[in-house]
């Protein structure tokens, strides 16, 4: 799903291997509130290794002894990687669970607190990665194109972590447009959330590969660090001075009811590049999905990273909630998952 996708900085020469080890995936959540120390859901900061996020919500569902809607969290969180992530358990009363008890050798619980409101899905400001790269051949070329990462920025592409193993969350939506009944609601979500980030990565690469970030006329641009956007008919010197300095952004549409907010040549570019996509655009607008953009860009912030030795480099840097990781690792090299790999060896095991 994201192989083929067009290269802001053109392919990478350099390769390494991502995820020899859960240690080299060290992701950390980045709340945009504090917590106000009451109330009835109790918010837990808790670090994993080697479970996934829905394993370590039914292991707090099952301590607590509350009901599996009770539990809920801010995002999913990959398996393999060491993980701290805040989940939201809602206990009416004044009992406290003693939360250190579910510690153990893959699940560690750093904060307790109480909170007066739910924790819902979405509500991160971002996360910041600590990524170690080992194996690498091309180190000089790789950290030529680091500069460029930390200048430019890479493209905002949905990662494959989104579309399922061998896209079959693609599939699974077409399914589900065609008229199959879906009746679990995450599952819903995510097979239409496959299917928008589908068209999303689609105009993104197109754009790319035919006009770079050049702007058009019609562009719907988005306010950096916001949601807002607005429609630029013409550029002029002020707007694209705006747009040198970061302070709006190209935008791609997530596909929805309504109409396209983009017009003249960007909307005709748009429309064009997912003319081959229907079923996917008229099964979007018939679940209540309403059009939204997305920036065409993604800048890393509080880029950093440390060669550790010839074959071996360490990335530190933060990503708003919605991003992906693996879109700022792809820029940068060929990268092999080894989790990827062994799960692959696993499979093949169980065939002999």
């Amino acid at each position: 799903m994201v192989e083929s996708l067009t290269f802001l900085h053109g392919t990478p020469s350099a390769t390494a291997n991502i995820r020899s080890e859960n240690a080299d995936f060290i992701v950390q959540e980045i709340l945009p509130f504090t917590m106000t120390g009451e109330g009835e859901h109790h918010l837990l900061y808790i670090q994993k290794n080697g479970l996934n996020t829905v394993e370590v919500a039914e292991r707090l569902s099952k301590f607590a002894k509350v009901h599996p809607r009770d539990v809920s969290y801010a995002g999913q969180k990959d398996k393999n990687a060491i993980t701290e992530q805040w989940f939201c358990v809602r206990i009416p009363g004044k009992d406290t669970p003693e939360w250190q008890s579910l510690n153990g050798e893959l699940l560690t619980v750093l904060e307790a607190t109480r909170h007066s409101k739910k924790l819902r899905v979405g509500a991160l400001s971002g996360n910041r990665f600590k990524l170690t790269l080992r194996n690498i051949s091309g180190m000089q070329a790789l950290l030529e194109r680091l500069e460029l990462v930390k200048k430019i920025g890479v493209p905002n592409y949905f990662g494959e972590q989104r579309f399922g193993h061998e896209g079959a969350n693609i599939q699974k939506a077409r399914d589900m447009f065609a008229g199959k009944k879906v009746k679990n609601s995450n599952q819903k979500s995510m097979y239409l959330s496959a299917a928008r980030s589908l068209l999303f990565n689609q105009v993104v690469a197109d754009r790319l590969a035919k006009h770079q970030l050049a702007p058009l006329a019609g562009d719907c641009v988005m306010l950096s660090g916001s949601r807002s956007f607005f429609t630029v008919e013409q550029w002029d010197t002020e707007l694209l001075e705006r747009l040198q300095q970061a302070d709006i952004q190209l935008s791609a549409p997530l596909w929805g009811e309504g109409e396209l907010v983009a017009v003249a040549d960007a909307a005709e570019f748009e429309l064009a590049a997912l003319a081959e996509f229907e079923i996917e655009r008229v099964g979007l607008t018939k679940f209540d999905l309403k059009q939204e953009r997305r920036p065409l860009l993604l800048q890393p912030e509080a880029f950093n990273w440390q060669q550790i030795d010839e074959q071996t480099l360490v990335l530190d840097f933060i990503l708003p909630a919605g991003a992906f990781a693996t879109s700022v690792l792809r820029e940068l090299a060929q990268y092999q998952d080894m989790a990827e790999v062994r799960r692959q060896a696993w499979l093949a095991s169980k065939e002999t």
